[in-house]
Protein backbone atom coordinates (compact mmCIF):
# COMPACT_ATOMS: atom_id res chain seq x y z
CA UNK A 1 0.00 0.00 0.00
CA UNK A 2 1.53 2.97 -1.11
CA UNK A 3 2.22 5.71 1.50
CA UNK A 4 -0.43 8.26 0.73
CA UNK A 5 -3.63 6.28 0.30
CA UNK A 6 -6.33 9.64 -0.59
CA UNK A 7 -4.93 12.36 -3.04
CA UNK A 8 -7.32 14.97 -3.99
CA UNK A 9 -6.19 17.82 -6.29
CA UNK A 10 -7.88 21.21 -7.59
CA UNK A 11 -10.89 19.49 -6.63
CA UNK A 12 -14.34 21.80 -8.03
CA UNK A 13 -17.87 21.04 -7.86
CA UNK A 14 -21.05 22.78 -8.25
CA UNK A 15 -24.82 22.04 -6.59
CA UNK A 16 -27.57 23.66 -8.02
CA UNK A 17 -25.75 26.09 -9.50
CA UNK A 18 -23.77 26.89 -6.63
CA UNK A 19 -20.23 26.18 -6.12
CA UNK A 20 -19.68 24.01 -2.96
CA UNK A 21 -15.18 24.32 -3.60
CA UNK A 22 -13.05 25.29 -5.83
CA UNK A 23 -9.33 24.02 -5.61
CA UNK A 24 -9.94 21.79 -3.00
CA UNK A 25 -6.57 19.60 -1.91
CA UNK A 26 -6.77 16.93 0.68
CA UNK A 27 -4.32 13.91 1.42
CA UNK A 28 -4.97 11.03 3.48
CA UNK A 29 -2.07 8.74 4.66
CA UNK A 30 -1.33 4.84 6.22
CA UNK A 31 -3.64 4.73 9.47
CA UNK A 32 -4.67 8.56 8.84
CA UNK A 33 -8.55 9.53 9.86
CA UNK A 34 -10.27 12.86 9.64
CA UNK A 35 -13.46 14.09 9.68
CA UNK A 36 -15.41 16.54 7.83
CA UNK A 37 -17.45 18.94 9.58
CA UNK A 38 -19.32 21.74 8.52
CA UNK A 39 -22.91 23.02 8.25
CA UNK A 40 -25.47 21.49 6.49
CA UNK A 41 -25.27 22.10 2.92
CA UNK A 42 -21.54 22.91 2.90
CA UNK A 43 -20.97 20.11 0.63
CA UNK A 44 -19.79 17.17 2.99
CA UNK A 45 -22.27 14.58 1.59
CA UNK A 46 -20.98 15.62 -2.16
CA UNK A 47 -17.07 15.69 -1.26
CA UNK A 48 -17.93 12.02 -0.05
CA UNK A 49 -19.69 10.98 -3.41
CA UNK A 50 -17.36 12.82 -5.64
CA UNK A 51 -14.13 10.43 -3.70
CA UNK A 52 -15.99 7.14 -4.29
CA UNK A 53 -17.01 8.09 -7.94
CA UNK A 54 -20.44 8.47 -6.95
CA UNK A 55 -20.83 12.17 -8.20
CA UNK A 56 -19.04 12.68 -11.56
CA UNK A 57 -19.95 15.88 -12.03
CA UNK A 58 -16.43 17.60 -10.68
CA UNK A 59 -12.91 18.53 -11.47
CA UNK A 60 -10.14 18.16 -10.49
CA UNK A 61 -7.89 14.37 -9.72
CA UNK A 62 -8.63 11.80 -7.24
CA UNK A 63 -6.39 9.16 -6.35
CA UNK A 64 -6.50 5.92 -4.18
CA UNK A 65 -3.20 4.64 -3.54
CA UNK A 66 -1.72 6.40 -6.68
CA UNK A 67 -4.54 4.97 -8.89
CA UNK A 68 -7.49 6.06 -10.24
CA UNK A 69 -11.03 5.44 -8.33
CA UNK A 70 -12.44 2.01 -8.29
CA UNK A 71 -14.97 0.64 -6.32
CA UNK A 72 -12.15 -2.31 -4.73
CA UNK A 73 -10.30 0.53 -3.00
CA UNK A 74 -12.75 1.97 -0.86
CA UNK A 75 -15.86 0.95 1.03
CA UNK A 76 -18.66 4.12 1.25
CA UNK A 77 -21.05 3.60 3.90
CA UNK A 78 -24.18 6.85 3.17
CA UNK A 79 -25.93 8.75 5.26
CA UNK A 80 -28.94 6.69 4.38
CA UNK A 81 -28.95 2.81 6.05
CA UNK A 82 -28.67 1.44 2.41
CA UNK A 83 -30.68 -1.69 3.63
CA UNK A 84 -34.12 -3.44 2.49
CA UNK A 85 -36.28 -3.33 5.26
CA UNK A 86 -37.89 -6.96 3.37
CA UNK A 87 -34.66 -8.58 3.84
CA UNK A 88 -33.31 -10.06 7.28
CA UNK A 89 -30.38 -8.72 8.79
CA UNK A 90 -28.36 -11.44 7.55
CA UNK A 91 -29.79 -11.21 3.84
CA UNK A 92 -28.74 -7.65 3.89
CA UNK A 93 -25.17 -8.06 4.63
CA UNK A 94 -24.79 -11.71 2.15
CA UNK A 95 -26.35 -9.22 -0.83
CA UNK A 96 -23.48 -7.01 -0.38
CA UNK A 97 -21.10 -9.70 0.03
CA UNK A 98 -22.37 -11.27 -3.06
CA UNK A 99 -21.99 -7.41 -5.26
CA UNK A 100 -18.34 -7.71 -4.05
CA UNK A 101 -18.09 -10.93 -5.62
CA UNK A 102 -17.84 -12.67 -1.76
CA UNK A 103 -19.46 -15.67 -1.20
CA UNK A 104 -19.98 -15.40 2.15
CA UNK A 105 -21.17 -17.73 4.68
CA UNK A 106 -23.89 -17.43 7.71
CA UNK A 107 -20.97 -17.55 10.35
CA UNK A 108 -19.76 -14.80 8.51
CA UNK A 109 -22.62 -12.28 8.17
CA UNK A 110 -23.42 -13.46 11.79
CA UNK A 111 -20.15 -12.94 13.28
CA UNK A 112 -20.63 -8.71 11.90
CA UNK A 113 -24.29 -8.82 13.26
CA UNK A 114 -22.87 -9.38 16.56
CA UNK A 115 -19.93 -7.00 16.54
CA UNK A 116 -22.40 -4.33 16.22
CA UNK A 117 -24.45 -5.70 18.05
CA UNK A 118 -26.90 -7.20 16.43
CA UNK A 119 -26.70 -11.18 17.81
CA UNK A 120 -29.92 -13.07 17.95
CA UNK A 121 -31.13 -10.52 14.84
CA UNK A 122 -29.59 -12.20 11.93
CA UNK A 123 -33.58 -13.36 10.53
CA UNK A 124 -35.32 -10.79 11.57
CA UNK A 125 -36.69 -8.17 8.36
CA UNK A 126 -35.21 -4.88 9.01
CA UNK A 127 -38.39 -2.89 9.08
CA UNK A 128 -39.00 -4.63 12.16
CA UNK A 129 -36.09 -2.51 13.52
CA UNK A 130 -35.73 0.76 15.03
CA UNK A 131 -33.70 3.74 13.65
CA UNK A 132 -30.19 2.56 15.16
CA UNK A 133 -31.01 -1.05 15.11
CA UNK A 134 -31.11 -0.54 11.11
CA UNK A 135 -28.00 2.16 10.71
CA UNK A 136 -26.10 -0.47 13.11
CA UNK A 137 -27.07 -3.33 10.19
CA UNK A 138 -25.81 -0.82 7.81
CA UNK A 139 -22.55 -0.13 9.74
CA UNK A 140 -21.76 -4.13 10.42
CA UNK A 141 -20.59 -3.79 6.50
CA UNK A 142 -17.43 -2.63 8.43
CA UNK A 143 -16.96 -6.27 9.90
CA UNK A 144 -17.03 -7.64 6.77
CA UNK A 145 -13.67 -9.54 5.02
CA UNK A 146 -14.87 -6.77 2.31
CA UNK A 147 -13.97 -4.21 4.57
CA UNK A 148 -9.82 -4.76 4.32
CA UNK A 149 -9.56 -2.46 1.59
CA UNK A 150 -7.48 0.64 1.90
CA UNK A 151 -10.17 3.97 2.20
CA UNK A 152 -13.32 4.25 4.35
CA UNK A 153 -15.58 6.92 3.60
CA UNK A 154 -18.58 6.99 6.05
CA UNK A 155 -21.30 9.55 5.89
CA UNK A 156 -22.35 10.80 9.24
CA UNK A 157 -21.68 7.17 10.62
CA UNK A 158 -23.17 7.99 13.97
CA UNK A 159 -26.51 9.31 13.16
CA UNK A 160 -29.55 7.04 15.31
CA UNK A 161 -26.96 5.33 17.31
CA UNK A 162 -26.70 5.49 21.31
CA UNK A 163 -23.53 5.92 22.73
CA UNK A 164 -23.12 2.02 23.02
CA UNK A 165 -23.49 1.91 19.03
CA UNK A 166 -21.19 5.29 19.09
CA UNK A 167 -18.12 3.37 20.82
CA UNK A 168 -18.92 -0.04 18.94
CA UNK A 169 -18.61 1.95 15.61
CA UNK A 170 -15.27 3.88 16.96
CA UNK A 171 -13.60 0.54 17.83
CA UNK A 172 -14.15 -0.93 14.11
CA UNK A 173 -12.88 2.54 12.69
CA UNK A 174 -9.95 1.71 15.23
CA UNK A 175 -9.36 -1.65 13.37
CA UNK A 176 -9.56 -0.24 10.04
CA UNK A 177 -6.45 2.14 11.53
CA UNK A 178 -4.39 -0.27 13.11
CA UNK A 179 -4.68 -2.01 9.95
CA UNK A 180 -2.85 0.29 8.09
CA UNK A 181 -5.91 2.20 5.94
CA UNK A 182 -7.35 5.61 5.68
CA UNK A 183 -10.20 7.03 7.48
CA UNK A 184 -12.49 9.36 6.06
CA UNK A 185 -15.76 10.78 7.68
CA UNK A 186 -18.44 13.52 7.77
CA UNK A 187 -20.23 14.35 11.05
CA UNK A 188 -21.82 16.87 12.86
CA UNK A 189 -20.94 15.17 16.24
CA UNK A 190 -17.39 15.68 17.73
CA UNK A 191 -16.17 12.03 17.67
CA UNK A 192 -14.85 10.21 20.39
CA UNK A 193 -10.85 9.80 19.91
CA UNK A 194 -9.16 7.95 17.28
CA UNK A 195 -5.59 7.52 16.79
CA UNK A 196 -4.47 10.65 14.30
CA UNK A 197 -7.70 11.97 14.05
CA UNK A 198 -7.63 15.29 12.61
CA UNK A 199 -10.72 17.66 11.57
CA UNK A 200 -11.27 19.53 8.26
CA UNK A 201 -13.78 22.22 8.31
CA UNK A 202 -15.81 22.89 4.92
CA UNK A 203 -18.01 25.94 5.09
CA UNK A 204 -18.46 28.38 7.99
CA UNK A 205 -17.08 27.06 11.38
CA UNK A 206 -19.96 27.31 13.64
Amino acid sequence: MSARVLEVSALRCERDDRELFSGFDLHLGVAQALQLRGPNGAGKTTLLRCIAGLHPDHDGDIRICGEPVSGAQLLFVGHRPGISGLLSAADNLRWHLDLSGWRGSYAVVSAALKRVGLAGYEDVPCQQMSAGQQRRVALARLALPTARVPLWLLDEPFTALDDAGTKLVCSLMADQLAAGGALLFATHQPAPDLPGLETRWIGVQT
